[in-house]
């Protein structure tokens, strides 16, 4: 696969250019970005995904929702609807997106909503929450908006710095656009990352006087949910069930899974899959699905006996304190 994508090499080069100009033009002044008088979070990342963000984006509505009338606005990637949309009860999955459907019905008192531009929307958002506090997911390309706090993820057995741009690799934005990061959280670390290890991926990524690292890990709960039911994933031992997955490296899960000693049939899909008829027939056959809390909202009231685990940002090194300290922070003197 890797021999292929280098075949790709001179397209990453034109692309590189073409983002670069882009970035030349914002930071000349040609084109405008703004600034907001409110707190502005971005969490993001330099890739085409799966780093995590759906969890650290649920960590900061848990961290801030108390305390503050918060608002998340995401772009609603696939999304059957157009323009600013806010959701309310009569909002579906297909008219938000997955990721920004499953903040709303998780989260009560959280405003979500949706806009491909990132300025109108935190403006329709001000004329209509007066939030407090504007997260913006998956922003960190979106040069229109000036945020207060960037908040950059990556990966760490997938870090940028060792990655390319489209399409010989994965970044979707060039290396140095890491320098504007406030904060750089390397997510889906192992379970018991060394501190000399940790001190070797600091080091390779390098970081600006002003930035400040940390490293987290996904939890995966000890309980399965469905809509009426919960059950310990011990319920699954034994079992003949079905994992489905449409996110964007299923790898973690599965090995996770496996690690408990689980036997299951996977099917994987593409990240934010919209699940066609002729699919949902199919998996109608199998007696017990697993899924993620994603694909959850894309298949709930439509697949019988079906279950999602839940998963949480935790992290290490005792530093979550310190990380919460920053944010608040920054909110309290915006």
């Amino acid at each position: 696969m890797w021999q292929f994508r280098k075949i790709l090499l001179p397209f990453s080069w034109l692309y590189g250019w073409v983002i670069r100009l882009r970035h030349l033009l914002y930071d000349k002044g040609f084109i405008k970005a703004k600034s907001y008088s409110i707190p502005i979070i971005c969490i993001g990342n330099l890739s085409v995904g799966g780093t995590g963000k759906t969890p650290m984006t649920e960590y900061f509505i848990n961290l801030l929702k108390t305390d503050f009338n918060i608002a998340v606005l995401s772009r609603g990637y696939k999304r059957k609807s157009k323009g600013f949309l806010l959701a309310d009860q009569k909002t579906t999955v297909e008219m938000l997106g997955d990721e920004p459907f499953q903040y709303y019905t998780k989260f009560k008192g959280v405003h979500v909503a949706v806009d491909a531009d990132r300025q109108h929307g935190i403006e329709t958002l001000q004329k209509l929450c007066n939030p407090d506090c504007v997260i913006l997911d998956d922003a960190f390309q979106h040069r229109k908006v000036v945020a207060g706090m960037n908040i950059l993820l990556t990966t760490y057995n997938d870090l940028y710095v060792d990655d390319l741009l489209l399409p010989a690799g994965n970044l979707r934005d060039v290396v140095n656009r890491a320098d504007n990061a406030d904060v750089i959280v390397v997510t889906k670390c192992p379970e018991k990352l060394s501190k000399e290890d940790k001190d070797l991926v600091t080091k390779r990524i390098g970081l600006c006087q002003h930035q400040k690292i940390y490293f987290s890990k996904i939890v995966y709960s000890t309980l399965i949910y469905s809509e009426r039911e919960r059950h310990s994933l011990a319920f699954l031992k034994g079992k003949t069930f079905t994992l489905v997955t449409g996110i964007a490296n299923p790898q973690p899960l599965t090995s996770y899974l496996e690690s408990l000693g689980l036997v299951f049939e996977h099917i994987d899909y593409p990240d934010h899959h919209h699940f066609s008829e002729k699919e949902i027939g199919i998996l109608k056959e199998r007696s017990l699905i697993l899924t993620t809390e994603k694909d959850y909202v894309r298949l709930k009231g439509r697949v019988d006996n079906l279950f999602f685990l839940p998963i949480h940002n935790e992290f290490l090194f005792e530093e979550g304190g310190d990380f919460d300290h920053e944010v608040l922070n920054y909110i309290k003197k915006a």
